[in-house]
């Protein structure tokens, strides 16, 4: 078989890609390095799979930090209802949380990649175990080199996502091979990824969780760069969790610029409503420790530190506590400091920010602009988003183009 489109990358902008090649008339062969597709789908959305968000164009737009306008015509061609409706028509049940955030009914990723594998068989797309080391071409693609062997082809889909969690496979093999045909690569970075702080009281309240805060994010000439309200989690290291994770992807310059993240532990009450309550709960308990007054205001395992930052000795008895005392800690409450001194390593992000430059490759068609016949889709180009299923979106959104593209070039070559 010498197949029309050769999709290298068996995750879910490469299996969006041959399935909409193959529904589009074209001969496809799905490259995939590891014996079962989708297997960075198993992990996304906390093993739910967050499949997309149920939002506007626009919306996926906004949330795209990096390089959005290169994203408008395949999410405007293949938007967030167009991928709901996909899979719903695929037999799976889908249901919308909190954030717009679009999961299956059955909190199962697994049964996203089952429809995805099922569908890719009643497509007739031949799935291929094997690695992809080179794109073959001359003025245009001729095929694809693998280590057992050499496919011919006139038009390749290059999906094999970045760097991050390279356990399931992302190991920067398609950076390698789009440079060697002259694409620039725009050295990937870890995005939406946990953060590591030299703050001590980050390890004194490992495994905290916080809910319902907002966090700030500033640089420092105390410029907003993030401001969002939900959750997160202390860790040893620093700090991880959907706002920090979410946060990570406006901090983009470690070397040149220094970040404070900022803990609004009561983003529902306004300061002087906070404040009201403090002198409500220090009165109503005159002669009891100041520590104990606190847990009824924060975790446990936050008052020791609480206590030692705002001045005030956790036995101190609370009608005690000064006017000035009570200030510093209404500050706290309000906004928490915790320096950042860099992301977690990048294998350990979510996703990939960098990749091949998009002023390389058509908006419309994923072509490159260098090399007729490839082809991207996915995390392997230079955008990234925000959690709440924006990532997948684009891959959904990206792959698609891609195969319908490859598809139409395939015919055309008949």
């Amino acid at each position: 078989m010498n197949p029309d489109v050769i999709v290298i990358g068996g995750g879910a902008a490469g299996m969006m890609a041959a399935l909409t090649a193959a529904g589009n008339g074209a001969e496809v062969l799905l490259l995939e390095r590891n014996q079962k597709v989708g297997r960075k789908l198993y992990i996304t959305g906390k093993g739910r799979c967050n499949l997309t968000n149920d939002c506007t164009v626009e919306e996926v737009l906004r949330h795209t930090p990096q390089n959005s306008r290169f994203l408008t015509s395949a999410v405007a061609r293949f938007p967030p209802s167009a991928v709901k409706d996909f899979f719903e028509g695929l037999g799976v049940p889908l249901k919308t949380e909190r954030g717009n955030r679009v999961f299956p009914q059955s909190d199962r990723a697994a049964d996203i990649i089952d429809a995805l594998f099922l569908a890719l068989r009643r497509a007739g797309v031949e799935l291929v175990e094997d690695r992809a080391v080179e794109i073959l071409a001359g003025e245009r693609v001729t095929g694809v080199k693998t280590r057992r062997g050499s496919w011919r082809s006139g038009a390749v889909i290059l999906a094999t996502g970045g760097v991050s969690y390279p356990l399931t496979g992302s190991s920067g093999d398609g950076y390698r091979m789009a440079a060697e045909l002259g694409h620039t690569i725009i050295p990937p970075k870890p995005s939406l990824v946990p953060l590591v702080s030299p703050d001590e009281a980050c390890a004194r309240m490992q495994g905290l969780s916080l809910r319902n805060v907002a966090l700030r994010v500033k640089n420092q000439k105390g410029k907003t760069l993030f401001h969002e309200q939900g959750e997160m989690l202390f860790t040893h290291f620093g700090v991880s969790g959907p706002l920090v994770l979410s946060a990570s992807a406006h901090m983009r310059d470690f070397a040149k610029e220094q970040y404070t993240l900022w803990i609004d532990l009561k983003p529902a009450l306004e300061e002087k409503t906070l404040d009201a309550r403090l002198l409500r709960e220090l009165g109503e308990n005159p002669n009891r420790d100041f520590h104990h007054v606190l847990e009824a205001l924060v975790p446990r395992s936050m008052v020791p530190v609480l206590a030692e930052r705002s001045g005030i000795e956790p036995d101190r008895k609370a009608n005690s506590v000064t006017r000035e005392q009570r200030r510093r800690l209404l500050e706290l409450l309000k906004g928490f400091p915790i320096a950042v001194s860099g992301p977690r390593p990048v294998e350990e992000a979510i996703v990939t920010s960098g990749g091949v430059k998009v002023g390389e490759v058509d908006p419309r068609t994923m072509e490159s602009k260098r090399v007729p016949g490839l082809y991207f889709a996915g995390e392997i180009l230079d955008v990234d988003a925000y959690t709440g299923g924006f990532n997948l979106q684009i891959a959904w959104s990206t792959g698609r183009a891609a195969g319908e593209a490859a598809a139409l070039a395939a015919r055309e070559r008949r």
